[in-house]
């Protein structure tokens, strides 16, 4: 039976997983927690799931190896540095087997003190690595971020350096590599947009890897700021502990009538709009937040609440779909109902809604000319704040918005991001929390840049 490597993409957080498999038998690598899609792969290469591993505790999606565990009978494994609830520690130097493949462990600490890599060679052609998969410690373009432990910066750094550079390197320039995410990954920064790379177009590309020393490196690693959401606390306990629920079947939100779906708000419901800042400027129910379908995943954890039911407005069933995966991956297990007919049913009904009025880049730009008193918030994140952002704009990243209203409520206030999607959630927190004149920069930074807007750099 042929050899097989298929990459398992969980869009919005840019999280790659594997399963790979010969001789009728196969590993997972990394699974996330709605964990079908191995089975289908499985299934149609005709084999049966042995290993799920692990490479190290994820902080930014639920792992769904119990899952799978449960589901096929296959052992879990991980590294012996964190005390797991469940499943088997493994050490440097563990071989595992399937078919013709071999699976070995090298421990990578520096993201986490407990990050595995696996070397993977094919018995039959030589001893010569074929491929590593290196979870959080090597990614394309770019290297994991080292900032989990800051009573303990220089530490960290230096063992991702000597995991990347004593362990991964000399693996040979021919070894495939397989990370764990992605471009867009909180995880990291600067990540190639491609998910294909060889250790040795790394070596001579990969600008972490060019820095010269390893005191560079370092110095580097502890200069990095990476947002934090708060929702990584609770995936670090689920995956530690092994808490997160079953989530199989996949739970399917109730369709609610406007009727309905506004008792349910009454009742405490949260509201989450998924659809395009545009239209949701036009018309939204009041109290609802806007989070576009594709910014769900790397916004929803700094915004919605755990201990709320969330309840969804959107355009098609589909993107409903899509949305209870994407909220389930990062542990929202409480979405027991969607508006039936989306905004279009709840207009028809008589009830009130609100809009957000749009302004153009050439607007803000005279405003800001003739002095205009409006306060534009900028909500992009730091480096793209001090990469270039209009003159006396007001710098509040989106992620901290919800604990950072410090503008006044009296004054015209426009929000502003680098396209107008983060701008459109912010604008949605403002008119969620009590300011009544707000707006948005559709377009945002794009739009300012192909009308010429001044620039200010930090």
């Amino acid at each position: 039976m042929s050899m097989f490597v298929e990459t398992v993409k969980s869009e919005g957080l840019a999280h790659l997983s594997y399963i790979v498999g010969h001789g009728g038998q196969a590993v997972v690598i990394d699974p996330r927690r709605d964990c079908e899609v191995y089975l289908d792969i499985a299934e149609k290469h005709g084999a049966a799931i042995q290993y799920v591993f692990e490479t190290h505790r994820n902080e930014d999606y639920v792992i769904g190896s119990q899952e799978l565990s449960r589901l096929t009978g296959a052992s879990i494994h991980h590294g012996a540095a964190t005390e797991f609830a469940y499943g088997n520690a493994v050490k440097e130097g563990d071989v595992f087997r399937v078919g013709a493949l071999e699976f070995k462990v090298l421990e990578t600490p520096g993201h986490t003190y407990d990050s595995i890599s696996l070397v993977m060679r094919d018995t039959n052609a030589g001893d010569s690595p074929l491929a590593v998969f290196t979870g959080d410690a090597l990614f394309i373009g770019d290297v994991g971020r080292t900032d989990f432990f800051p009573d303990r910066k220089e530490e960290v750094a230096g063992l991702l350096y000597d995991s990347i550079f004593e362990k991964l390197l000399p693996l040979g320039d021919q070894a495939i590599l397989y990370p764990a995410h992605g471009a867009g990954s909180v995880c990291g920064k600067g990540m190639a947009p491609r998910d294909f790379s060889t250790i040795g177009h790394e070596r001579k590309h990969n600008p972490l890897l060019q820095l010269g020393s390893r005191e560079a490196f370092i110095e580097r690693k502890v200069a990095e700021r990476h947002p934090l959401p708060p929702y990584f606390r609770r995936m670090e306990v689920y995956n530690q502990e092994g808490t997160a629920p079953s989530v199989l079947p996949l739970p399917r939100p109730t369709p609610l009538s406007a009727s309905a779906f506004a008792e349910r708000m009454d009742q405490g419901l949260q509201v989450v709009d998924l659809r395009s800042p545009e239209a949701f400027a036009g018309a939204f129910i009041p109290g609802s937040i806007a989070i576009p379908l594709n910014m769900l995943a790397a916004y929803a954890g700094f915004i919605l609440s755990y201990d709320t039911s969330i309840g969804l407005v959107a355009e098609t069933h589909e993107q409903v779909d899509t949305a209870v995966r994407r909220l389930l991956r990062i542990g929202y297990d409480s979405i027991p109902c969607f508006l039936e007919g989306g905004l279009g049913a709840w207009e028809k009904s008589g009830r009130e809604y609100d809009t957000i009025p749009a302004v153009h880049a050439d607007e803000l730009v005279r405003r800001i000319e003739e002095k205009d008193d409006f306060v534009l918030v900028d909500v992009r994140s730091e480096e793209e704040w001090e990469s270039g952002h209009l003159p006396d704009a007001v710098h509040a990243f989106l992620g901290d918005l919800p604990d950072n209203l410090d503008v006044d409520k009296s004054r015209l206030v426009t929000t502003f991001c680098g396209s107008g999607e983060r701008a459109i959630i912010a604008a949605s927190i403002l008119k969620q929390n009590g300011w009544s004149k707000v707006e948005d920069a559709l377009g945002s930074m794009m739009a300012c840049m192909e009308r010429g807007c001044p620039l200010v750099e930090e």
